[in-house]
């Protein structure tokens, strides 16, 4: 017996933060100049979102305020990440009131993939008609746009909504393996598809291939010498194909497993200061796997540089311990720091990787550690760790918080690396 032909949604909300900030100032975002920045990040601060009246106005989404033409008055939202979150889980809710949470996939804090397949009989409807409906609904209720991709599978769907959807009045748009052929094989750019960066644009271009049609008639040992098993799963999207289900996404485990974190630094840093950064960042990554219960012997550094001066630089190392204390893993990460890291050129990024985590009970140390010290640190450190997470992140700092150039204090204000809009302790700022 054949597999049910399945439905897919793909919701986004157009210009989420942008439209969040709108809502609250009762205003509409096709008729309002609004940018989500945080001026005090100077004149390239990053927009996190503009409004479509703006993007009307050919300014890019995702820009620096510095881009944005002086002839254009606009609104300077600063952001605030729990009242985007806030919406964001209202709007799932909303999906609550017609789908059991299996059949929902929250792909980004603005975008999900609903399988409508077994609704649209129960509800007596199809499927244009549902997404209205919810569309409607979240208009209605939040004041929040959204735009919609209908696909017979989950590819399909997210490519309706980037793409075709765009061009619909309804801003809803549909796909099946045969319209997808029939209506996109030749659209251009290839990135516009989703999972084509530029770099794998780059690398088909030496071959002559531009389009998904290209891609599809393609050799097919070509493509997997250009990318290895990866070229699977390009062969089955330029054929609109993709076995992935919803259940898949519900079952799926990632095998390996690392704690990150990282930062753009509010201004360009000398090598001191942002070498002061990075140990804030070993201690608050040493607090986050405390909180997992699990450990490291592998960390890893990133570090970017002012903007066009340099090439980032890396570094890893394997340690002789596996432990979350701040005591072990610091002395390591400096090292890396001190080994790859340009002294002369300014600093604007920075990233850590505590990399093949563990469960805690793993954890193992050489033969000169003192056990007594280890045992001690980690008494304090869990110590800070319940007043933090009880009282607020900023209960308990150490010196070097304080310090000129230190980012951790304001950043644990911050949700996602972005103002949340509430102090600490969940006030309104």
């Amino acid at each position: 017996m054949a597999d049910k032909q399945r439905t897919y949604f793909c919701i986004d909300m157009k210009t989420f933060y942008a439209s969040v900030e709108c809502a609250e100032r009762g205003l509409n975002p096709f008729e309002t100049n609004l940018a989500v920045v945080d001026e005090t990040r100077g004149k390239n601060a990053l927009c996190l979102a503009i409004t479509p009246k703006m993007k009307a106005q050919g300014i890019r989404n995702r820009c620096r305020m510095s881009e944005i033409p002086k002839s254009i008055d606009f609104i300077r939202a600063l952001p605030r990440m729990q009242l985007y979150i806030e919406y964001a889980a209202d709007i799932y809710d909303l999906y609550l009131n017609y789908f059991d949470p299996q059949d929902i996939h929250v792909y980004s804090i603005d975008e999900s993939f609903i399988d409508v397949t077994d609704y649209l009989g129960a509800y007596n409807t199809d499927a244009v008609s549902l997404a209205k409906k919810l569309m409607n609904e979240i208009e209605y209720k939040m004041r929040i746009p959204s735009t919609a991709g209908i696909g017979t599978n989950l590819y399909l769907a997210k490519i309706a909504l980037d793409i075709t959807a765009k061009h619909s009045k309804d801003h809803i748009g549909y796909l099946d393996e045969e319209t997808y052929i029939k209506t996109l094989w030749n659209h251009r750019p290839i990135t516009d598809f989703w999972q084509i960066a530029h770099g794998t644009a780059q690398r088909l271009e030496k071959y002559g291939i531009y389009d998904m049609e290209r891609v599809a008639k393609a050799p097919s040992d070509l493509l997997y010498r250009i990318f290895g098993v990866n070229a699977e799963l390009l062969i089955d999207h330029a054929w609109g194909r993709e076995p992935c289900l919803m259940k898949d996404i519900k079952n799926y485990h990632s095998k390996s497993k690392s704690v990150s974190f990282s930062q753009v630094l509010p201004r360009d840093y000398s090598y001191e200061e942002a070498k002061l950064v990075m140990t804030e960042m070993v201690l608050n990554g040493c607090h986050e796997m405390m909180r997992r219960k699990v450990i490291t012997n592998k960390v890893g550094i990133y570090v970017g540089y002012t903007y066009g001066e340099r090439e980032s630089t890396h570094g890893t190392k394997r340690m002789t311990v596996t432990t979350n204390l701040p005591s072990k893993i610091t002395p390591y990460v400096e090292e890396i720091f001190e080994q790859t890291t340009d002294k002369q050129t300014p600093i604007r990024r920075l990233g850590i990787d505590f990399a093949d985590v563990c469960d805690e009970g793993c954890e193992g140390y050489d033969l000169f550690t003192n056990f007594e010290e280890v045992e001690r640190e980690k008494n304090r450190e869990r110590v800070v760790l319940e007043l933090s997470d009880k009282y607020g992140k900023n209960t308990i700092l150490r010196g070097m918080n304080y310090m000129e150039g230190a980012t951790q204090r304001e950043r644990n204000t911050f949700i996602g690396g972005h103002r949340a809009g509430y102090d600490d302790k969940g006030r309104k700022s």
